[in-house]
């Protein structure tokens, strides 16, 4: 084990997160660390018992409540409603009590403890050995699940065994509903807290059977939870099961010999909607368990394990050279997999379903970090987020309207497609958005030839975005088109004339736009995109303005950007995330980076820049940038790799894939960072690989750190599955299904067909990289 892994309380294994012992302190950590989710439901990674827990959470992919947002002057435009995540009825709940006694890990004696999170199973597992204030000693062993293959269900089997002698006890499986949960702090990540959310519309219970429905107050959304069991005692046991308002519970008191167990296998079933009536919900939620009684246990785990056997051999990353790398990095595909794997057309939220962070909004992280990953390997889950996206299409278009433009005006921040961000330089200034679901939108149909797709959303998601594109520009004395008064990624520079991340994002989408409606003239002519309107579309992209400073050699982040005062990054040692620390109106005035601007443009839309240009803009940006966002790492070591610092490469990767195993932000415990594990995927992939996907063609330009000593990783591509496998000298490109494909190495074009093709790799010159700004230096964990 490293010493890495050894501070950070893990054991190191390359398809496990196993951590032994018991620390209160780091619940909400691990409760985190250890949630599970199909996309559809999201368990934190609480104890059965219900206590200890830091922050409780079952959540309801889009099942939110409306609350009023503050402001102390409002004005024209502002969105009127937030949106909060709700914890819906918790099932988790599996109540012991030991003869009298409540097992508590606070109290008596844990002699073992240990969970495992296991990325080939699916499941949560845990064993631990207690021994009660009483002396009365106990092992308990569960395992749990959030079924891929039945997105409804989730279930939790669960032992308890008499150490020494015979005993009494007593189990207690709930539903619960509004349940408490911490106020948060004054950290604008963290979620607002929601007193009572949820109203009883039914409750029942009947045999091992209960159910609880419930609406909420203001967004107007019913919830239904179910739970059924199956259980195995010895001899007998007293059962009885009641319900009320928020409370369903099953109570099993059984007097269970030494080498016997109590078992229980607890199936928990959800349901929610805005339109359908308590008795559909009841109806869908009592199916949903009948269907996974009928299956089992078993079945239900064996279905978990082939989903999973699918997934890693479309998407894994091997790497040799740093073990505990390898398994932070299979952490990370996991959880990005239970972030949008059942979906089933509906948002992927920044902390997916993990924990109640940033209110559990959706941000322009999902097409911009998240997709290009689920894209290449999990193409049905990357198109289902995009169906969301288009089906909120009629809300971007209002908001569009609303402040005087054309086209659709996606929003920064969101649950159900409203914009619900109250800070308007950072959030409805911030158009890129718009742009990033289009750019995500046409690199999905260049991956998938998506023809369904295409035709039902993406030639709409094209045109409309690049409508509101056209109109918030304009031609200036020159000619250029400019379009100002926006917010880029970098928060810390808000309201300014030609970010260009921005004008680059929109020039694409523009040239897309354009592509779209030649290529389906008929869907161009359904939504009355004229001969002229795409010209006009054309010219707008042509005459982008895109800044340069001449005399320092480099593109400006924004117009005038390298003109503005310098930040003392000195006095800001001990003092980061600058945002908690720092008025914004200092922040806006300075060269200062939240997260990387420029430097991400140089990724996403790296032909437009030469090779020259990239080595100069980034040791000028790198120096600038505090990463305050989790989203800045691994954009950095992306381009830092492109221009030949594969060490420092290394180290930005580090950052972002152990950015929740490590806690780095402090934060975990409202959730896991899912853009910033994606970015374990983009910077092997992109990064260490040098894949980019410009106008289609695949190439690569791979090169290793000196770290690592081999590294691989699978791509889908249409019909096409490949995989890459590079050491220090060479790349092999394997062919594992489907028809040939066109690929480049290093700018050599290729077609990779049945034989491998395996390619030499030329030295890079060494440099040096930039140092980044005080207190601001790379995470490393070793010397």
């Amino acid at each position: 084990m490293s010493p890495s892994a050894i501070e950070h309380g893990f054991d190191v294994h390359p398809w496990q997160l196993r951590w032994r012992g018991l620390d209160i302190d780091m619940l909400g950590r691990t409760e985190t660390l250890f949630a599970l989710s199909n996309g559809h439901i999201g368990l934190r990674g609480t104890f059965e018992e219900g206590e200890p827990v830091d922050h409780p959470g079952t959540y309801l992919n889009g099942f939110y409540e409306q609350r009023g947002l503050p402001y102390a002057e409002s004005g024209y435009g502002y969105p009127e409603s937030g949106q909060t995540v709700v914890n819906v009825t918790d099932g988790k709940i599996l109540r012991l009590l030991v003869e009298d006694e409540p097992m508590d890990l606070r109290y008596g004696r844990t002699e073992e403890h240990e969970r495992v999170l296991d990325f080939r199973t699916g499941t949560l597992r845990r064993n631990t050995l207690w021994t009660s204030p009483t002396g009365r000693t106990v092992r308990i062993r569960s395992e749990r699940l959030v079924s891929f293959t039945k997105r409804t269900i989730a279930a939790i089997h669960y032992e308890v065994e008499p150490i020494g002698e015979d005993m009494k006890l007593v189990l207690q499986s709930d539903l619960l509903a509004n349940e408490p949960v911490p106020a948060p702090g004054n950290d604008p990540r963290l979620a607002a807290a929601l007193d009572q959310p949820l109203v009883s519309d039914l409750s029942a219970c009947r045999n091992y059977w209960g159910m609880l429905v419930h609406h909420t107050k203001k967004s107007g959304l019913h919830v239904a939870a179910g739970m059924d069991h199956e259980i195995d005692f010895p001899d007998k046991a007293d059962t009885f099961i009641r319900a009320d308002s928020d409370l369903a519970r099953l109570t099993v008191a059984a007097n269970v010999p030494q080498g016997s167990k109590l078992s229980v296998t607890k199936y928990i079933g959800y349901g929610w909607s805005a339109r359908r009536s308590v008795p559909a919900l009841r109806a869908q939620v009592d199916a949903a368990l009948a269907m996974a009684m009928e299956t089992g246990w078993d079945a239900l785990k064996a279905d978990q394990i082939t989903y999973l056997e699918d997934f890693w051999r479309d998407a894994d990353v091997e790497l040799d050279g740093d073990p505990e790398l390898q398994q932070a990095v299979r952490f990370a595909l996991f959880h990005v997999l239970q972030a949008g794997a059942r979906g089933q057309d509906r948002a992927i939220p920044a902390k997916g379903l993990t924990g109640p962070g940033y209110d559990g909004h959706t941000f322009w992280d999902t097409e911009s970090f998240i997709l290009p990953m689920l894209t290449y390997t999990v193409p049905a889950a990357a198109g289902a987020e995009l169906r969301w996206r288009h089906a909120t299409m009629d809300k971007a278009k209002s908001r569009a309207a609303e402040l005087g433009q054309r086209g659709a005006m996606f929003p920064w921040r969101s649950i159900n497609g409203d914009e619900c961000s109250g800070y308007w330089p950072a959030g409805t200034a911030g158009v890129h958005v718009s742009a990033d679901i289009a750019n995500a939108t046409a690199r999905y149909l260049r991956a998938t030839d998506d023809e369904q797709f295409e035709t039902e959303c993406g030639v709409e998601l094209l045109v409309e975005t690049a409508r509101l594109f056209a109109g918030l520009g304009h031609h200036d004395v020159n000619g250029r088109f400019r379009i100002d008064g926006v917010t880029g990624p970098d928060e810390y520079t808000a309201v300014v004339n030609n970010n260009v991340f921005t004008n680059l994002a929109a020039q694409q989408n523009l040239r897309d736009a354009v592509a779209a409606v030649h290529r389906r003239p008929d869907l161009a002519r359904e939504y009355g995109v004229t001969v002229a309107e795409a010209a006009h579309w054309e010219s707008c992209a042509d005459d982008m303005t895109i800044p340069f400073d001449e005399a320092l050699g480099v593109h400006q982040q924004c117009e005038s950007f390298t003109l503005l005062s310098a930040w003392d990054f000195e006095a800001s040692v001990g003092k980061y995330p600058l945002l908690l620390n720092y008025p914004y109106y200092d922040l806006y005035r300075k060269q200062v980076v939240k997260q990387a601007d420029l430097v991400f443009a140089m990724y996403n839309f790296g032909s437009s820049f030469t090779p020259e240009q990239k080595l100069r803009n980034f040791d000028y940006y790198y120096p600038l940038t505090v990463r305050d966002s989790s989203l800045s790492a691994c954009c950095e070591a992306v381009v830092a790799a492109e221009v030949g610092y594969l060490d420092l490469s290394y180290d930005l990767m580090c950052e972002s894939v152990f950015t929740d195993l490590h806690d780095l932000h402090s934060n975990v415990s409202s959730g896991l960072h899912i853009a910033a594990l994606a970015g374990a995927w983009t910077d092997c992939v992109a990064g260490f690989g040098g894949m980019r996907d410009f106008g289609g063609k695949i190439t690569f330009a791979p090169r290793l750190p000196n770290r690592l000593s081999y590294l691989s990783f699978r791509m889908t591509v249409g019909e096409t599955k490949i995989v890459v496998a590079i050491d220090r000298e060479t790349a092999t490109y394997r062919l594992l299904s489907g028809p040939p494909i066109d690929l480049a190495h290093h700018g050599e074009k290729f077609t990779l067909a049945s034989a491998p093709v395996t390619k030499h790799i030329t030295e890079l010159v060494k440099r040096e990289a930039p140092k980044a700004p005080p207190g601001c230096e790379p995470y490393r964990r070793f010397d």
